[in-house]
């Protein structure tokens, strides 16, 4: 199995660190421990320096000081005095002290910044040679001819495998949509080797746009207002230098505003736009000549409703607008959307199978949680479905709604205001525009919603004014949509209880035949497997029929998500050595779901009552119950109880570091799902993609 990989560049600005973020992604969901190093870096304190994108990100917990070798600069004076045997030798031993803790090693090469190009050209072969590292090349195709483009990958090839390295792909980065195939037809023609892998990514300009951000660090702007809004991107920028009459009508969508200080109806107008809805939004503004409004002013500035990030700087207006004309776009750490969109090129145009397969000779059984967690993601890709989400107005579900319709992983409705909601989106700063949004009431959908439910509950006693007072809350509208087959499942729970979340679901959509109850379970994703934890949030203490349904629902759920079901129904006592009412319910629901199973799971293998240490550790099953084949191999875990199951799942997300995915509910006809109210964004990406795979499955 290879153990390492040199991803370099034929020049600057080749979108090499967003092609790291992919192969990162690719390495976790294969191997267990990647780390990154970069043998030279720019600066220590670049804060756009790779490493810091990589290590946040995938949360990689290893101090900076050890994932580099040597400043650029340092390692140009090293050369200069004919030192170069001692860099070499420092950035392998470096690089030999990461390799100690971790199974691959992924490095970038250099940022081609410096004024001698083949100084870089050569210090990159040569490290990757004395690495023992195969190479992948990333070529920049940004606005160059096809023959250019190959022309640089000849040269740079020639400059690698003169130096003895040995280059299994390339990456031809920021094309042309419309000639990456005559590039690849060329390349492979006249500069690669038919073995060699090459693929060509098409240029994405919402990748080179800064953030407000990024450009008050590079003018050394005063942040006057806005703070929590410097992550806006900056489509373009205008200079309001005339009569807002004319100024207002050159306002286009992520504008940054140049003006200076003491334009104050510039400002003023400037923020009635953000306002408005008839006008585009802007990204910021930049008061340049050191003037700041007067107090007057800020009162009227802070009143607004809206805002956007309001800058200071001393240049005047000209000067500050070609130092933002020269500004190139970084990828940040908190830059949240860029990193999500630049994943989700890789993964579309980069064959992930088959470069895995070059750069990972011997394929792993380990699943860790980030190859969990990118497999939801793919399956969902895989067949998208329609989830509604009737959290609409949370902000929480807005950023993970842009993060999952980035992803292009499943269609979304948003219910809730639509006027709010609308509004929330413009002041995070997202592009939410496919999403579906509805305002109950005013569907065209409410009074068939509310007479469906007057139909299925008047025997209740509910009347048609109750029911229609019932479907104007969100959760039971939602709830609808997907019985109706207006949606093909609901996630909620951000903001309300489980109760709110499960109770529609019961009233309308009910339980699959053979189902009594609603259950749930949780993915507990442990450091190199993951298992299903059940039920762990729904029944306080099912009796022995309901655990028995629990077991054979968390083996099909099991199933859904690639997990291979081997139950344990747990107990305090293995086998038959305790006694009691606790030990007897347990083994009483082994028996019928021993039973069940032979009708509609032929094969599941159960045993039980276990305990935990015997149903997973093959060295404890030996001694407890050695002549079980299912003791030790145990994947699908059954606790007797809610309160033993909530506290065991919670003791092994907390001591273990575990990555908790749930609760997944189960039993019902079709997938509604429960957040937690403390829920993170990432949670609800999980969650979301979790529904869609239940929604495929069902259908299947």
């Amino acid at each position: 199995m290879a153990n390492n990989l040199y991803v370099t560049s034929t020049e600057a600005r080749s979108g090499k660190s967003a092609i790291s973020l992919g192969i990162m992604e690719m390495l976790l969901r294969k191997i267990c421990s990647v780390a990154f190093f970069r043998p030279l870096i720019t600066a220590i304190d670049d804060r756009h320096d790779a490493i810091k994108l990589i290590s946040s990100h995938f949360n990689l917990q290893i101090p900076f000081h050890q994932m580099y070798g040597f400043t650029i600069n340092d390692a140009r004076d090293l050369v200069s005095h004919n030192r170069e045997p001692e860099l070499i030798e420092g950035i392998i031993k470096k690089y030999n002290k990461l390799k100690e803790n971790h199974d691959f090693i992924l490095c970038e090469g250099t940022d081609f910044e410096s004024s001698t190009v083949a100084f870089e050209l050569d210090i990159n072969a040569e490290i990757s040679k004395n690495l023992s590292c195969p190479v992948l090349l990333v070529a920049n195709a940004y606005q160059k001819t096809a023959d250019a483009i190959v022309q640089s990958v000849e040269l740079s090839h020639e400059s690698l495998i003169e130096k003895g390295c040995h280059v299994i792909a390339t990456i031809v980065n920021r094309t042309d949509p419309k000639d990456q195939q005559t590039i690849i037809t060329l390349l492979k023609k006249r500069a690669l080797t038919d073995k060699q892998l090459v693929y060509a990514i098409p240029n994405d300009e919402s990748l080179a746009r800064p953030t407000v951000g990024e450009i008050a660090e590079i003018l050394d702007a005063e942040v006057l207002y806005g703070e929590k809004q410097l992550n806006r991107h900056v489509y373009n920028f205008t200079i309001a230098a005339m009569h807002l009459q004319h100024f207002l009508t050159r306002i286009e969508y992520g504008s940054l505003i140049i003006t200076p200080g003491d334009r104050v109806d510039v400002i003023v107008a400037c923020l009635a736009a953000v306002s408005s809805t008839s006008i585009k939004n802007i990204s910021g503004i930049v008061l340049t000549g050191g003037l700041k409004p007067k107090k007057p002013i800020w009162e009227l500035i802070k009143g607004f409703p809206t805002m956007v990030p309001i800058l200071s700087v001393k240049e005047d207006t000209f000067p500050t607008a070609s130092n933002v004309n020269r500004i190139h776009a970084a990828i940040s750490p908190d830059d949240c959307r860029k990193i999500t969109r630049a994943l989700a090129i890789f993964e579309k145009h980069i064959d992930e199978n088959q470069l895995g397969e070059e750069v990972i000779t011997a394929s792993t059984t380990i699943i860790t949680p980030k190859m969990f967690e990118y497999e939801l993601v793919q399956k969902a890709r895989a067949n998208k479905q329609h989830i509604v989400l009737p959290e609409g107005e949370e902000e929480r579900i807005l950023n993970a709604t842009e993060t999952l319709l980035r992803r292009e992983a499943v269609d979304i409705t948003l219910l809730g205001n639509e006027e709010l909601i609308h509004e929330k989106i413009a002041q995070l700063g997202l592009q939410i525009k496919t999403a579906n949004v509805i305002e109950p009431l005013k569907s065209e959908f409410f009074d068939e919603y509310a007479r469906t439910y007057y139909d299925l509950r008047k025997s209740k006693g509910i009347t048609e004014q109750n029911a229609s007072d019932v479907m104007s809350e969100e959760t039971y509208f939602a709830t609808m949509m997907v019985y109706k087959g207006d949606a093909d499942g609901m996630v909620s729970g951000s903001v309300h209880s489980t109760a709110s979340t499960i109770r529609p679901a019961l009233e309308i959509i009910k339980t699959r035949p053979g189902f009594s109850i609603v259950s749930s379970v949780f993915l507990m994703c442990l450091k190199d497997r993951v298992l299903v934890y059940g039920d762990c949030a729904v029944n306080p203490d099912p009796n022995a029929n309901q655990l028995a349904e629990i077991a054979l629902s968390s083996a099909h759920t099991a199933i859904t998500f690639g997990i291979n079901p081997v139950v344990a129904m747990l107990s305090y006592s293995t086998g038959e050595s305790g006694k009691g009412a606790d030990v007897d319910k347990v083994r009483e629901a082994t028996r019928i779901a021993r039973e069940m199973a032979q009708e509609s799971f032929p094969g599941l293998k159960i045993e039980g009552p276990i305990q935990y240490d015997a149903a997973v550790d093959p060295a404890v099953a030996r001694t407890k119950l050695p002549e079980s084949d299912i003791a030790g191999k145990a994947t699908v875990l059954i606790f007797p109880d809610l309160n033993t199951g909530n506290n065991t799942y919670k003791a092994v997300q907390r001591s273990a570091g575990a990555v908790a995915i749930g609760p997944v509910l189960q039993g019902l006809k079709h997938p509604v799902n429960d957040l937690s109210r403390g829920c993170t964004i990432a949670d609800i990406v999980n969650t979301v993609a979790i529904t869609a795979i239940q929604a495929q499955s069902e259908k299947e």
